[in-house]
């Protein structure tokens, strides 16, 4: 995790008190030496702890589960089978495609669709 958290790709600005930087994480995160890591590295980090889920759940048993964003995106792009499957040969084919179907996805989102 190291590695990922030194090698990202988008120059972030600099953490300050008034902007800290946030690292959202998933229960599987949930080490001391993951938010020692974070912290090293500036982040605050949000963990959701394990078996929080389950507690939600018994709290409210009539909502279903909420899903995180990029998650329900994804699916939300496997419905597409050529992005599921990936047929394109060239990554600017591929990388075209996926654009379109982000397009499409936000089109249909916006309700202008049908």
């Amino acid at each position: 995790m190291a590695e990922t958290l030194q090698s990202l790709p988008v120059p972030r600005p600099e953490p300050r008190a008034e902007a800290p930087q946030h690292l959202c994480l998933d229960k599987g995160y949930d080490y001391e030496e993951v938010r020692a890591l974070a912290a090293a590295c500036g982040f605050v980090a949000h963990i959701r702890p394990r078996g929080e889920d389950t507690e939600a759940k018994a709290r409210r048993p009539g909502q279903p589960a909420r899903r995180w964003v990029v998650e329900r995106t994804h699916s939300w792009m496997n419905r597409f089978r050529s992005v599921l499957i990936r047929w394109a040969k060239k990554a600017e084919n591929y990388l075209g495609l996926l654009h379109f179907v982000c397009g499409l996805i936000a089109y249909r989102a916006a309700g202008l669709f049908g």
